[in-house]
């Protein structure tokens, strides 16, 4: 009988493997992206017609998408106001209990 233990501990590290190695390409990609590209905004920031063209875009983009901005901004203004209501009352028991205990 073969034994086949060592085989499937090997395909088991391997298959662990594969994400980290998928992270670290992402990683490898962003370190070289980005300093290329801070140059490159840099050099667009000088030319007038290329910040003008890249507001336009960004106008394009923002009104297209208008309903979902407004629509994610009013989830995390609800998600904010839920947070202050839900500390307000920890802070109340809190309070509350020292109370009883004094």
């Amino acid at each position: 009988m073969a034994h086949v233990h060592g085989k499937e501990i090997m395909k088991d590290m391997y298959k662990a493997a594969e994400p980290l190695g998928k992270q670290m390409a992402k990683g490898s990609l962003v370190a070289a992206t980005v300093p290329t590209g801070g140059k490159l905004m840099s050099k667009a920031v000088n030319h007038p017609i290329v910040v003008f063209g890249l507001g336009i875009v960004t106008g394009v983009l923002i009104y297209k998408y208008r309903k979902e901005i407004i629509s994610s901004a009013t989830k995390a203004v609800d998600a904010g106001k839920d947070f202050v209501l839900q500390q307000k009352e920890n802070l109340e028991d809190i309070v509350a209990e020292t109370k009883e205990e004094s």
